[in-house]
């Protein structure tokens, strides 16, 4: 960062709301209506730094992890090719009156996402496993202290 010109900026597929690891999968699992993009400075601690911008868009009942993040990876496109050309014609980046909402998600929460406990209603089976499955599912159930994954099937 600090070999930067201009600017050390990361693109992050989440609003301000959802800063760390697995915002798609936690604003699924929260049924989110509404989901975005942040765009900000940043700094030794992840998702932390100033935002520059931030671009929001509708969460669809339908809409999956990998779907949301296909989204979210079309409006970073589009925002990166903004940025860009404000840097290669000498502009000043934004600077959004928006701050991040929360403390980063970690992997523990996300890994506790994933495994599913026996005892829960079958709905909120089928919504972790629906929270927690990109290309493949990464949902489990722990029994004798051994880890069984959810294959799909």
């Amino acid at each position: 960062m600090e070999n930067a010109k201009i600017a050390a900026i990361n693109f992050h597929p989440g609003p301000p709301e959802y800063p760390g690891i697995g915002c798609t999968n936690f604003a699924i699992y929260n049924r989110e209506k509404e989901f975005g993009i942040t765009c900000h400075h940043m700094l030794a601690k992840v998702d932390t730094g100033n935002i520059i911008e931030v671009r929001k868009f509708p969460l669809l009942e339908h809409d999956s992890v990998f779907t949301l993040t296909q989204k979210c990876y079309i409006e970073i496109n589009k925002l990166f090719v903004e940025l860009i050309t404000k840097i290669y014609n000498n502009e000043e980046l934004p600077k959004s009156e928006e701050g991040w909402k929360r403390k980063p998600y970690t992997r523990k929460q996300l890994n506790a996402l994933c495994k599913i406990d026996l005892n829960a209603s079958d709905e909120e089976i089928l919504h972790r496993i629906k929270s927690t499955t990109y290309t493949r599912p990464w949902a489990f159930v722990e029994i004798v202290g051994k880890k069984f994954i959810y294959d799909g099937n």
